[in-house]
C-alpha cells in the first residue's frame, strides 16, 4: 500500500514556502534590513578610522574593538527593559518603532560621514545597539506567535541564515562604499539612511502580535530586572540550560569570528581579500547549517540535532588546528587566487565550513526550543535573559582569547582549544538535560539504523496530557515514539528491560516508570501508577504498551487493563487525559524483535543485519478518544485499525 504523510491544512511544503506569505515575509526582510545596515554602518565606520583618518585618541588597533564594545553594550544594559516591553506591548507596534528609530540614528550618522565627527559616529554606535536590543526579544517572540510547531525549525532557520547573509553582505558593502575616494563616506551616510527607510516601509505589512501580558508593570531597573528575567527563565530547567548552550556557541562563534584577520595575516599569509574570504565561508556555513535543520528534524522542533552540531562543532575546530600546521610562507603576501592555489588552503576553508555549518544545527534547535517551551507571557523576558548570557559570554570569550594570545598561545592552538573545551561544555549540558542525548539517540535510531515514516503525527498534541497507547513489537519501540514526538515522553515499560545493559540505562536515563506484574511485586505495581498519575497531572505525555510485553509472533496481543486504572486514577485527580492510539508497523522480523530461536526461546538482538541496513518501518498515529467510555478492547480494535494501514 502507498503511503503519505498527513500535512496540517494551510501549512508550507517548506521553510521557502513561507517567504511568500504575510505572517512571515515583511518580518524576515525587516530584520534582514537591520542587520545588513548594522554591519554595513559598523564596518565603513571601523575602516574608516583605521585606514582613513588619524585619530590620536583612537588608534587602528583599538578601533574595531571600541565600536564592538560600543554596541554590545546595550544588549547588558537595556536586555531586561526591552524584554518587559515586547511581553507588554504589540510586536507589529514595537518593530515599527524601532524602524522609525533607525531612521533617525541613521540620519545622525550621516551627518557624522559627511563631517567625518568620530564622537558623533561613536555615540550612533551605542545607539545602533539600543535599536538591535529592542528589536531582539521581539524578533524570537514573533515567531511562536505566528508558526505552528512544525514550522518553528525551519523559521528559525531562515531568520539565522538571512542573519548571517545580511552581516556578509552589510560588511562587503561597507568596505565597498567606504573605499570610494572622496565621497565614499557620503555614500555611506545616504546607504544608512536609505536601508533604513526601506526596513520601515517592509515593517509596515507585518501582521499584528498582540501583547501576551498587557498588564506587565515596567521594572525600568535594569539590574533587578535581569536578575528576575533569569530566575524566570531558571524556573523551567531545560530552557534555562538551553540558554546556556546558546550563549556557548557565541562564545565559540566569537572566537573564531575575532581571529579572522589575524588568522588570515600571520598563520594563512593572505592579504584582506583572505580574511573576507573566512568571513564568506563562515557566513555560507552558518546559515546552510540553518537551512538543513527543517530537513533533517522532519519539520519538528528536533533538539536531538543539538548533540550532533555540537560533535561537529568540536571535530572541525580540532582539525582546523592540524590544518593549519606547516603551512607554507610565501616571499610576501598571498593574494586571494594565489591562497585558493593551495591545495592545504582548502582542507582549512572546508573546516571552517563545516564547523559552522554544525555550529547551525547547534544553535536553531535551541532557539525553537525556547520558543516552544518558554512561558508564553514571559517568552521576550526570558530571550532578553539569554541577549544578556550571550554579550556576557562574547565578553568573556574576547577577554580570555587575549590572555591567551599574550601569553603566548598560537591562534591555530587557541582554535585546538575551544573544540576541546566545546567538546567538554557540550558533554557536561547532556548530562544535565538528558533530554538532549536521548532525542539524539532516537534520532540516530530514526535515520540511520531504520528509515522511519510517521504518518498522522499532527494527533500528537503540542500542549497538556495526553497518554500514547502503541502496540509493543520490539525493544526499541520507545526509542522511535520519541523520534515521533516533539516534546519529551515518560513511558511506563516493563522492569525487566531495565536489566538490559545499554537500553536499561538509556531508559533509566529517560525516567521511564517501571511496572511489575501485581502478584509479582505489589510495591513496584503501585508505584508505577502513582508515578504515571504524577506525569499527566503535571500535563505531560505518558506512554504505554497495554499488551504488556513484546509480542513474540509478531500478532497484537490483547490489551490489559492497566491502562484503564491509569485513566482512573488521572480522573480522580480532575485530569481528563485523551488516548491516542498508535501503531508501530514493519517491525517484527528486525533486529530488536523476539524473531530468533536460541534454545527454544524466542530472542532479539542475535543477527545484527538480518534484514539488512535502513529497513523501513513506520508508525501511524491515530486521532485521539476522549478517556469517557474507553475500553481496552475498543483501544486495541483502534491500533488494529492502524496496524492495517487504514487511518
Amino acid at each position: 500500500m502507498t503511503t503519505h504523510t498527513t500535512q496540517p491544512t494551510g501549512e508550507h511544503p517548506n521553510q521557502f514556502a513561507l517567504l511568500r506569505q504575510r505572517r512571515f515575509a515583511p518580518f524576515f526582510w525587516t530584520q534582514f534590513s537591520g542587520a545588513a545596515n548594522d554591519n554595513l554602518f559598523k564596518f565603513a565606520f571601523t575602516v574608516m578610522v583605521t585606514y582613513q583618518l588619524q585619530i590620536g585618541w583612537l588608534p587602528p588597533a583599538m578601533a574595531g574593538l571600541v565600536i564592538g564594545a560600543l554596541f554590545i553594550l546595550p544588549f547588558l544594559l537595556f536586555s531586561a527593559t526591552s524584554g518587559q516591553l515586547a511581553d507588554k506591548y504589540d510586536k507589529r507596534t514595537l518593530i515599527i518603532f524601532v524602524k522609525r528609530l533607525e531612521i533617525v540614528i541613521m540620519a545622525l550618522a550621516a551627518w557624522g560621514f559627511f563631517s567625518a565627527n568620530i564622537p558623533v559616529l561613536l555615540g550612533c554606535t551605542f545607539l545602533m545597539g539600543v535599536h538591535s536590543t529592542l528589536f531582539g526579544p521581539v524578533k524570537f517572540a514573533y515567531l511562536p506567535h505566528h508558526l505552528s510547531e512544525r514550522e518553528l525549525t525551519g523559521g528559525n532557520g531562515m531568520v539565522e541564515m538571512g542573519t548571517f547573509v545580511a552581516i556578509l553582505l552589510g560588511n562587503v558593502a561597507g568596505g565597498l562604499i567606504i573605499a570610494v575616494p572622496e565621497i565614499g563616506a557620503h555614500h555611506v551616510g545616504f546607504s544608512c539612511v536609505g536601508v533604513a527607510i526601506l526596513g520601515r516601509v517592509v515593517s509596515h505589512y507585518i501582521p499584528a502580535s498582540p501583547a501576551t501580558d498587557p498588564g506587565l508593570k515596567i521594572n525600568w531597573n535594569p539590574f533587578t530586572e535581569t536578575v528576575r528575567n533569569l530566575k524566570l527563565a531558571h524556573e523551567n530547567v531545560v530552557v534555562f540550560r538551553s540558554l546556556l548552550g546558546i550563549s556557548w556557541m557565541w562564545f565559540f562563534g566569537a572566537v573564531f569570528l575575532s581571529q579572522f584577520p589575524s588568522f588570515a595575516k600571520e598563520v594563512l599569509h593572505g592579504n584582506e581579500q583572505v580574511a573576507s574570504l573566512l568571513l564568506v565561508v563562515f557566513s555560507i556555513g552558518i546559515g546552510t547549517g540553518s537551512l538543513l535543520c527543517e530537513v533533517m528534524s522532519r519539520r519538528h522542533v528536533e533538539i536531538g540535532l543539538v548533540p550532533l552540531g555540537a560533535i561537529g562543532m568540536s571535530v572541525f575546530a580540532i582539525d582546523l588546528y592540524f590544518a593549519s600546521r606547516g603551512l607554507a610562507a610565501p616571499a610576501g603576501t598571498f593574494t586571494l587566487a594565489q591562497f585558493l592555489a593551495v591545495p592545504g588552503h582548502w582542507r582549512v576553508m572546508a573546516d571552517l565550513a563545516l564547523l559552522s555549518l554544525f555550529a547551525g544545527l547547534y544553535s536553531v534547535p535551541m532557539y525553537a526550543l525556547i520558543q516552544l517551551r518558554a512561558q508564553p507571557t514571559h517568552r521576550a523576558r526570558i530571550i532578553a535573559a539569554n541577549n544578556i548570557l550571550n554579550a556576557l559570554f562574547m565578553i568573556g570569550s574576547s577577554v580570555i582569547a587575549g590572555v591567551l594570545l599574550k601569553l603566548g598561545m598560537t591562534i591555530p592552538q587557541i582554535f585546538l582549544l575551544v573544540g576541546l573545551a566545546n567538546a567538554v561544555v557540550a558533554f557536561y549540558i547532556f548530562m544535565l538535560v538528558p533530554e538532549y542525548l536521548l532525542r539524539f539517540v532516537a534520532w540516530v535510531a530514526s535515520r540511520c539504523v531504520y528509515r522511519f515514516q510517521v504518518r498522522g503525527d499532527e494527533h500528537i498534541p503540542v500542549q497538556g496530557a495526553a497518554i500514547l497507547a502503541c502496540n509493543h513489537v520490539s525493544f526499541v519501540d520507545a526509542v522511535l515514539l520519541m523520534a515521533a514526538s516533539p516534546r519529551p515522553i515518560y513511558f511506563v515499560m516493563d522492569h525487566r528491560i531495565f536489566r538490559l545493559p545499554v537500553l536499561g540505562a538509556l531508559f533509566r536515563l529517560a525516567k521511564a516508570i517501571p511496572v511489575a506484574p501485581q502478584k509479582e511485586d505489589p510495591v513496584v505495581y503501585e508505584a508505577a501508577f502513582k508515578r504515571a498519575a504524577q506525569v499527566l497531572r503535571d500535563g505531560d505525555l505518558l506512554a504505554i504498551f497495554p499488551e504488556g510485553g513484546i509480542t513474540r509472533d509478531g500478532q497484537l496481543q490483547p490489551f490489559k487493563a492497566g491502562i484503564m486504572k491509569i485513566l482512573e486514577r488521572a480522573r480522580a485527580d480532575g485530569v481528563e487525559a485523551p488516548v491516542i492510539p498508535m501503531a508501530l508497523t514493519n517491525l517484527w522480523g528486525s533486529y530488536f524483535s523476539r524473531v530468533e530461536q536460541v534454545k527454544g526461546e524466542q530472542v532479539a538482538m542475535v543477527r545484527p543485519f538480518r534484514r539488512g541496513a535502513f529497513s523501513r518501518v513506520g508508525l501511524n498515529v491515530g486521532q485521539a478518544r476522549p478517556a469517557a467510555g474507553l475500553t481496552p478492547q475498543v483501544l486495541q480494535d483502534d491500533v488494529a485499525t492502524l496496524l492495517s494501514g487504514s487511518t
